[in-house]
């Protein structure tokens, strides 16, 4: 099996879990409960999640006053656009 496979497949499964997440934190900000704390929002963007994450958000207008989110995810986004780019080119 080709070797991108796999990194599909986490990035499948980690935009998928930043998504439910996000949902999920929005439920219980509404119902008044534990929330998600917001480093572990920031650290399933970092490792992959970022797309969904924004995507999400916007949808479900959840911490869209929040700059360090309306920002910070889209930064995020092309950091690792430009490190995979670097890794494609073979560190040239």
């Amino acid at each position: 099996m080709p070797t991108y496979i796999y990194g599909a497949c986490f990035l499948f499964i980690i935009n998928l879990a930043s998504a439910l997440v996000t949902v999920s934190d929005k439920r219980r900000a509404r119902r008044h409960l534990w929330r998600v704390p917001e480093h572990t929002l920031l650290a399933l963007a970092f490792l992959g999640g970022a797309p969904a994450m924004l995507f999400t958000m916007l949808l479900i207008r959840h911490k869209t006053r929040h700059l360090k989110f309306m920002a910070g995810l889209p930064l995020i986004i092309f950091l690792q656009i430009l490190a995979l780019a670097f890794f494609i080119r073979g560190g040239r």
